[in-house]
């Protein structure tokens, strides 16, 4: 037997790594827990929005708004030579350092828990739920399905929950509809109803197994954000195990990316004020408190400069956006073999040949030549290929957080990410040297090198 090769070993690695944070995020909520418990391992210290703040430079910190996170960590050697410099001149106030923002989303497409009580139908039992995205709904049938979230009680507290695999959306025979293979159509509302159990052996309803999975009494929940997660793991699979199939890669793999990033960054040699992003919503349009047409990222910056520079004043702020700049990291589109036609005839993004660069003259994406400039400089220092994507002309492609955070915030923004298939299914595919490529110019560009 052959001893695997040195990128094979580092492959296996981060494909571990990620199945484990991927399979510990099966919601935003969970997914920005599980990025808590690997900023509390690396050292960083939580903030409460609803207290004062006071900060060190050289020190990580984080902050959670319900199903988003952000984290961030100042450069202790600029900071020190801006002080030392403004101590010379006589000034009161030091030069604030800009921003570099690695931005992602931690929701992906599901079906979400609707409020009432189950109900029977031809011998089983059902429970209703609403579309949750824009998820590949054929890709859903026939799967496994458990349920998690988080559920608010009645004293006001708030706790997560996963339930075992409990449910399935079972398709019609094709004994009952012949011309399926000609076609699949299905109606949101009657034909994406999961079944989770026989209507004889009511033991438990949903709500009940919920709370089991919680530690909590059924009767204390009053609301609920709850949604249906594909229970198979994720693995790796290809001739050479090249490739890593998943649930929720879109775009759990970009956070991945950016918290790893974070929580292995040198404090001492930062160029700038390095921050990780992970909005919630994006999937739905990203118009919420914790969504990137929020004021989560505008909101934070500001208390950092607030607190670690108390005489700068808001033009200094201002000034400090106007240099920052963002690497919004959201999935994007390999061409696909069986469809080439979908796909830009020249522009020919592959599965392993490294993460895209996105453009859209449209300003679907937020790219421009000097976002553009900023990314080619990081993927260099990396030692990372990276290639272009457009869309064809006459598929009009999606839209990310690149162009909310550039119009929110005025800074430089370029849209990048992992190459998938499969976008939008319940089990997503990539090339897993693209996992590790994005990780390495992540941290790369957060690092400033």
């Amino acid at each position: 037997m052959s001893t695997p090769s040195t990128d094979q070993t580092a492959n296996a690695q981060v494909a571990a790594d990620l199945s484990a944070f991927v399979t510990a995020s099966p919601s935003s909520y969970h997914a920005t827990a599980a990025a808590a418990e690997r900023f509390d391992a690396a050292g960083f210290t939580r903030l409460d929005e609803r207290q004062p703040w006071t900060l060190e430079v050289g020190h990580g910190y984080y902050v959670i708004r319900d199903g988003a996170i952000i984290a961030w960590m100042a450069p202790t050697g600029r900071i020190d030579a801006a002080e030392a410099d403004s101590t010379a001149n006589g000034s009161t106030a030091s030069a604030v350092p800009p921003f570099r923002v690695f931005g992602s989303h931690t929701d992906s497409p599901a079906f979400k828990l609707k409020p009432g009580d189950e109900f029977v139908a031809e011998g089983v039992r059902q429970f209703g739920v609403e579309i949750y995205g824009g998820p590949l709904l054929n890709s859903w049938l026939d799967r496994e399905l458990a349920l998690a979230g988080r559920l608010s009680l009645a004293d006001g507290s708030v706790v997560l929950a996963h339930t075992p695999a409990i449910a399935r959306i079972p398709q019609l025979a094709i004994h009952l509809d012949r011309q399926v293979n000609e076609g699949l159509t299905l109606d949101k509302q009657r034909h994406t109803t999961p079944i989770v159990g026989l209507a004889d052996l009511a033991e438990a309803d949903v709500l009940e197994i919920l709370a089991a999975s919680a530690g909590v009494d059924p009767e204390l929940i009053v609301g609920h954000d709850v949604y249906t997660i594909p229970a198979q793991e994720p693995a790796l699979f290809g001739a050479a195990d090249e490739f890593f199939a998943s649930p929720r890669l879109d775009n759990l793999l970009s956070v991945h990316a950016g918290v790893t990033a974070m929580t292995s960054l040198d404090a001492e040699a930062l160029d700038a004020v390095a921050l990780f992003a992970g909005f919630d919503h994006e999937e739905v349009g990203s118009n919420s408190r914790s969504g990137a047409s929020g004021p989560f990222l505008s909101d934070v910056t500001e208390r950092i400069v607030a607190a670690l520079f108390p005489e700068a004043n808001r033009s200094d702020y201002l000034a400090a956006l106007a240099a920052s700049v963002c690497v919004s990291s959201d999935a994007g589109h390999a061409a696909h073999p069986n469809y080439p036609e979908r796909h830009d005839p020249h522009v020919r993004p592959r599965l392993g040949a490294g993460p895209l660069l996105k453009l859209n003259a449209q300003q679907r994406y937020a790219t421009d030549a000097v976002g553009t400039a900023t990314w080619a400089r990081a993927c260099a220092a990396a030692g990372v290929e990276y290639q272009d994507f457009v869309s064809n002309n006459s598929v009009p492609c999606g839209s990310t957080i690149g162009p909310l955070t550039a119009t929110r915030m005025g800074m430089t923004t370029v849209d990048v990410g992992p190459a998938l298939y499969s976008m939008h299914s319940a089990r997503e595919m990539c090339a897993i040297s693209d996992v590790v490529a994005l990780g390495a110019v992540a941290k790369t560009f957060l690092q400033g090198a």
